[in-house]
């Protein structure tokens, strides 16, 4: 990619041709409007990749999660198995995730969205299982008692229940996966981390750097409220019960 808004101004620092222009007099501000007007298609396309990865992997993070949190649920036995396997793929370091992954899916982006799925189970499986075991045992019954199903129960009665704890886990998921994706800069596909690193690489351009930085809690910020809305909307009963 070619240099962006005001990085030739800082670049020339090192360019014996300009003349000895010290790189503390070199135009650096930490925020500028016009770097972002002059790149605005750039920070468009590295802001709809976070987004799209981000989306897909709390969607598939969720999907994975659900039936192991079901599971545990089910049986005592591989509660502790299911919950101590997420919190150790947790502790691997992406770069080493990476390393792992990229021999199979290449450095594509396919590669960072498994690894931030893997990273997001440990999150969404301990609140989904939270969730699950706090439904109370004699609502259950009840519902069995009507005639209700297994399958029945669980998708009148289990999964309402533990729908504000189900919500709670993907708010924390996907916030802390909008700052994770940052981390596919290492593969080239980083999403906002991109502008992170091009303006380390470009003298240290602030601009570009706070840019990336600002973006990021501003995805992570309009996710959360998002998502609370989605909760609020999805759980009128606990506004009755507060109230």
């Amino acid at each position: 990619m070619t240099s962006l808004g005001a990085r030739p101004l800082l670049d020339a620092v090192s360019d014996p041709a300009v003349g000895p222009l010290a790189v503390d007099e070199a135009p650096n501000p930490w925020f500028d409007p016009s770097y972002v007007t002059e790149n605005w298609d750039s920070i468009l396309s590295y802001t709809g990749e976070h987004v799209r990865l981000t989306v897909l992997a709390v969607v598939i993070g969720a999907a994975v999660a659900l039936p192991l949190a079901v599971l545990a649920r089910r049986s005592r036995f591989l509660s502790a198995p299911v919950l101590g396997l997420s919190t150790v793929v947790y502790t691997i370091p992406s770069l080493a995730m990476f390393a792992l992954l990229v021999p199979f899916t290449g450095l594509s982006s396919n590669t960072v969205l498994i690894g931030l799925v893997a990273y997001s189970l440990v999150i969404l499986v301990r609140n989904f299982l939270a969730g699950l075991q706090g439904v109370p045992a004699d609502v259950r019954e009840a519902a069995r008692g009507m005639g209700l199903s297994a399958a029945q129960t669980f998708w009148r009665v289990d999964l309402p229940l533990a729908l504000p704890a189900f919500m709670a886990g993907l708010r924390i998921a996907t916030v802390s996966t909008v700052a994770l994706t940052t981390v596919g800069v290492l593969v080239g596909h980083g999403g906002l981390g991109q502008l992170i690193t091009g303006g380390f690489a470009a003298n240290f351009y602030r601009a570009e750097i706070v840019t990336g930085a600002v973006g990021c809690v501003l995805l992570a910020l309009l996710a959360d409220v998002l998502l609370a809305g989605a909760e609020r909307a999805l759980t009128p009963w606990t506004r009755a019960v507060r109230t």
